[in-house]
């Protein structure tokens, strides 16, 4: 490590590059051709107008879910004390209204804002070195604030499920199916294999309090002497998975699944739970393939709930295939997707020799790149809802529901003014990065207007 002011000079610099060591290990790495497997993957692309027709009844309104994590210091108390700050952001876009006020020469910047509704929910979550009392330990302080934050949280705030109670159905889920269980948080215990209740009870050795949420052991993701960032960050994306949840289950609750017919569902980031709570990925596929089989009976069609990726792997892959040798784009055709295989997946973007699909514990969805009639990339992650669909072994459009349904959704929504992103996650991005309704629920209006919608 250098010393502050301290910069590298130039002979070490090359000293390293003529390295014979450097020179063998850089001959030795195998390099694909992108060129020629991009020729070879524009062959085999599915074109929208390939595509049968749908009888479906086409979304008339997008409800769009982002998360926002900040992490600030203690000016108080011990070193490195910090705190993480996550909000969690709705926003409902009603097309129809979108539609009606492009028609308009000059439209009215009112009608323009009722186009959109939103709903924040705000949390504070302690990092290290920060504890409210002798007796509680920073780990413990988050241990009860996570549980704490379930429990106040809901997306209908007049008496509807909690966060906790979505959580602690999914964890049911996960103790029907067993596996291994994790071990205890307690300080001195963590040898022992945690017992797993509901709500908040006592460990018998030690006497202090054990969570349900204990199990999504976020706690061992904190940092005792440094920055949280990662440990928010997974916390921000637990809840906003949960969240997620607990609106499908109060639909279903409230009689209103009969209105997802008319709904899109958009979230940021990939289908996916990673880390220490990635267990809720296949809890969370179980539930809502329930869900989506009930109001299929009703509705006669599936949901769309489709995540985007905006950055990572397959997105800088996905630009590869678009550019030739030459560095000029736009040679994937338009209106085109080209669906991926596990195959593709470990020989071309992430390599592995694993029998074991790709994201197999971790994602409740499949990707996919499309590229838009207007020639924007996008790698969505459209929900998978049986075995079929999940087998990453094949990828044909029967596998990826209302995948032409989804394609011309795509088409309207994509943003030209940021790349691999849509408009609906750009303002629900908003909301969640610049709160406005700071401190207010307003999931049961943008309910209301579903509803409303439904019966006009």
């Amino acid at each position: 490590m250098s010393f502050e002011g301290e910069f590298a000079h130039y002979e070490p610099l090359r000293r390293l590059f003529s390295s014979e060591k450097v020179e063998k290990f850089l001959n030795e790495l195998k390099v694909r051709d992108i060129a020629t497997n991009a020729s070879d993957v524009v062959k085999t692309v599915t074109k929208k107008s390939d595509l049968p027709d749908t009888n479906t009844i086409q979304p008339d309104l997008i409800l769009a879910i982002d998360g926002s994590v900040a992490e600030a210091a203690v000016t108080k108390g011990f070193p490195n004390a910090n705190y993480g700050c996550i909000t969690i952001a709705s926003v409902l876009i009603d097309l129809k209204k979108i539609h009606e006020i492009e028609e308009e020469k000059f439209p009215d910047p009112r009608a323009v804002n009722e186009t959109e509704s939103a709903s924040t929910f705000e949390s504070v979550f302690p990092g290290c070195n920060v504890f409210t009392s002798e007796t509680e330990a920073p780990k413990e302080f988050l241990r009860r604030k996570i549980y704490e934050e379930l429990q106040e949280t809901s997306a209908f705030p007049d008496g509807g499920e909690s966060l906790l109670d979505t959580y602690e159905y999914l964890l049911d889920i996960k103790l029907k199916n067993k596996g291994t269980p994790p071990k205890c948080p307690i300080e001195g215990y963590e040898d022992e294999p945690l017992i797993i209740q509901h709500g908040i009870y006592t460990h018998q050795a030690s006497g202090k309090p054990l969570y349900s949420t204990d199990a999504l052991r976020l706690h061992e993701l904190m940092n005792p002497s440094g920055s949280n960032g990662e440990l928010f960050g997974q916390i921000m994306s637990a809840f906003e998975k949960l969240w997620f949840i607990n609106i499908l289950r109060s639909f279903e609750k409230k009689g209103w699944l009969g209105t997802l017919r008319r709904v899109a569902f958009f979230i940021d980031g990939p289908l996916a739970v990673f880390s220490t709570p990635s267990w809720l990925a296949s809890c969370i596929s179980e539930e809502i393939c329930r869900i989506n089989d009930i109001q299929k009976k009703i509705n006669n069609q599936d949901m769309i709930i489709l995540g985007i990726e905006k950055t990572g792997t397959f997105c800088n892959h996905f630009q590869d295939l678009d550019t030739n040798r030459e560095g000029i784009e736009d040679i994937f055709p338009r209106e085109s997707a080209f669906l991926i295989t596990d195959k593709y997946i470990k020989e071309n973007i992430i390599f592995s020799d694993s029998s074991k699909p790709y994201g197999e514990d971790t994602y409740y969805g499949r990707k996919f790149f499309y590229k838009t009639s207007s020639g924007q990339r996008l790698v969505p992650v459209i929900a998978s809802y049986s075995k079929q669909e999940k087998n990453l072994l094949t990828a044909t459009p029967s596998q990826f529901s209302r995948l032409k349904d989804i394609m011309e959704l795509l088409d309207s929504l994509v943003s030209s003014r940021y790349p691999n992103s849509i408009t609906p996650l750009i303002s629900a991005h908003a909301e969640a990065a610049i709160p406005f309704n700071m401190g207010q629920k307003l999931f049961e209006q943008i309910a209301r207007q579903i509803i409303e919608r439904e019966h006009s």
